[in-house]
């Protein structure tokens, strides 16, 4: 089983880190997506998720590498969805493995990103002419069905439940879900100064031993998904800063992190994730 460095007596920036570091091809690898890899876990039901350094825009118009914003992504990712955990929504992370790798529960993706919004900002902003920054009257919750091919178009429950993507329970469940982690995660990011514009949510089914089939949260939850502004100055801590050529894409991403307490004040380091499983 592959593992990345894990000393936690050494300081390690991720900028440091190449995008040329990959992981050792005799784990068979189940997708490839454009930020991460999946490969099939050391458990049935396990998989170990990847965290690139690749960067996409634009439905993968526009393509780009952010040093290091793997290893940040994952820890990031690793605290918001510990967090969910503990106030009971169900997730897919288990644990971190090393640097840029977690364990993850295998599931059935449901084919449907489920995006929030609370301010606008992004697509909504030049649909329907509302400029950047306006609050929104109440939070807005918009479903895309997963196609790049298809540009992933925005679709309504009718569009998931007629052509069977989700059921109409599945969905419900889905939106209170959504809704639940919207409200823990503006209250969280707002505790660091931080306001949370929107975000992208994707779900998937596990099934127990009994059959039954529960809906829980997967893929990441980072700056890769988040729009994240800074709550005095407005600035912009997320992929919109690659998106517009802004610059300091990796700076943010840290300022991030830090804000959260992932990384000290002295700067990154790399902190020793559990033992890999053989």
């Amino acid at each position: 089983m592959f593992s990345c460095q894990q000393s936690g007596s050494r300081n390690l920036d991720p900028c440091r880190l190449t995008s040329g570091f990959r992981p050792m091809a005799r784990r068979k690898q189940i997708y490839e997506g454009k930020a991460k890899v999946l490969f099939e876990g050391p458990e049935p039901g396990t998989l170990v998720q990847y965290f690139k350094d690749d960067a996409t825009a634009f439905n993968n118009k526009k393509h780009g590498t952010i040093t290091g914003k793997g290893v940040l992504n994952n820890r990031i990712s690793e605290y918001l969805m510990t967090r969910l955990t503990e106030i009971g929504v169900p997730n897919h992370f288990v644990r971190r493995l090393n640097m840029r790798e977690q364990l993850v529960r295998q599931v059935e993706i449901i084919p449907i990103e489920v995006v929030i919004r609370n301010v606008a900002a992004g697509s909504i902003s030049t649909k329907f002419a509302i400029p950047e920054g306006t609050q929104l009257p109440r939070s807005i919750v918009e479903y895309y069905y997963k196609n790049d091919e298809l540009n992933d178009p925005m679709v309504s429950e009718e569009h998931v439940t007629a052509f069977g993507w989700a059921s109409v329970q599945e969905l419900d469940e889905i939106l209170s879900l959504s809704l639940r982690i919207n409200d823990y995660l503006s209250g969280l990011f707002l505790g660091v100064q931080l306001r949370l514009v929107d975000f992208k949510l994707e779900f998937g089914r596990i099934y127990n031993e009994n059959g039954d089939v529960q809906i829980i949260l997967a893929d990441e939850i980072s700056p890769d998904n988040c729009r994240l502004w800074d709550v005095t100055t407005g600035e912009k801590l997320d992929k919109d800063r690659f998106r517009r050529d802004l610059g300091g894409v990796a700076e943010a991403y840290q300022e991030v992190a830090r804000r959260l307490g992932i990384l000290p004040e002295g700067g990154p380091r790399d902190i020793k994730g559990p033992p890999v499983m053989q």
